[in-house]
């Protein structure tokens, strides 16, 4: 699948990724020229701000609306950075477009919104400003991709995705979860297209900020979109997940940017070792499905139901368990053996409806 898309052209120093950075929310005049003149000092040519910001529950700042906008117009004129916001509805881009904003972007819960996308689609039609979405807060890749292939079909060309993570009720470590393997499928099905990392929503809290935009790097992402703020204690939105400009500065020096484009000739024998790998793995998942069969016979002859609680729970905890000795992380053996299972449970109820 490709989008039409054209190359975002957007500013950025040579070794460093396209990075927009700003305040969460456009707070004060004061505030939004403080930090941005901060950014600009440190070299950031994309400046961001959230000018419409609708909170999750009623009663919290809930942003400045068009109050905000000659803000942005004036960090423009006085630093030359280009500026980005918000966008959710078609009256927000008609105001943004009156006055002056180069970079759109729309927030994870309007791209999950098949109906609000076609509106804001519909809205841009004509408009030639970069676009870029985020996921939807739940991890739908088609609902992602869809999204998109509105604004595109709408004529917008200049587009690139934000991945900022996916809601979960279990929050351990992150905000959102990461789940790299969906942007990643992404960019193997629309290849063309540029993605960018959200580190600041994935974590939620600034001291995974950086760790956070060197994982996307190393996984060859084109650029960033960091919260950053004058006084991050102080900010009306999602304090903790902010970074001062100098903060980012710091974390953007020792990003290491990998050179997707490097010759793969050094590691070719070594993925010649892995399809074959690969190929006695999927050998030996067809012989367990054969004794996973043989199982499911048995319990038709036997009038026995499929799932075995106890037996289900036996595997994972000894897997688990082994998996941990040979260097792999529980969750991710947990991950393996609860498909596997999943499979296994699909086969021998095919046998016992037959």
């Amino acid at each position: 699948m490709e989008l039409e898309l054209c190359p975002l052209n957007l500013p950025s120093d040579n070794n460093r990724p396209i990075v927009i950075a700003g305040p969460c929310s456009a707070e004060t005049e004061e505030q939004v020229m403080k930090t941005a003149r901060d950014l600009a000092a440190k070299g950031c040519h994309n400046f961001r701000a959230g000018v419409w910001k609708p909170r999750t529950k009623p009663g919290g700042f809930e942003g400045n609306g068009e109050n905000a906008l000659p803000w942005m117009k004036q960090v423009k004129e006085e630093t030359g950075m280009l500026v980005a916001t918000e966008v959710a509805k078609p009256e927000h881009v008609e105001l943004c477009m009156k006055y002056g904003i180069d970079i759109l972007w729309v927030g994870a819960r309007t791209a999950a919104n098949p109906f609000a996308m076609q509106d804001l689609a519909d809205a841009m039609k004509g408009i030639e400003v970069p676009v870029l979405v985020k996921n939807p807060v739940n991890p739908d890749l088609e609902l992602w991709i869809g999204a998109m292939e509105r604004l595109n079909q709408a004529g917008v060309k200049r587009m690139a995705a934000v991945h900022r993570g996916f809601s979960s009720f279990d929050k351990k470590i992150y905000r959102n979860l990461p789940m790299w393997q969906i942007p990643m499928e992404l960019h193997r099905r629309i290849p063309n297209l540029p993605i960018f990392c959200d580190p600041s929503h994935i974590g939620g809290r600034r001291e995974l900020v950086a760790p956070l935009c060197q994982q996307a790097m190393d996984l060859g992402f084109d650029g960033l979109l960091v919260e950053s703020h004058c006084s991050p204690d102080e900010a009306w939105s999602d304090a903790r997940q902010q970074v001062t400009p100098d903060v980012l500065d710091y974390i953007l020096n020792i990003l290491v940017v990998r050179d997707e484009h490097v010759t793969t000739e050094g590691i070719a024998m070594l993925r010649k070792q892995i399809d074959e790998m690969d190929t006695e793995l999927m050998n030996l998942l067809a012989k367990r499905m054969r004794v996973c069969r043989e199982i499911g016979q048995y319990k038709k002859e036997h009038n026995m139901t499929v799932f075995q609680a106890n037996r289900y729970t036996e595997i994972l905890d000894k897997r688990g368990a082994q998996g941990a000795l040979l260097g792999m992380s529980p969750e991710f053996i947990a991950q393996v053996f609860e498909n596997v299972h999943e499979e296994s449970v699909r086969q021998q109820v095919e046998i016992l409806n037959r």
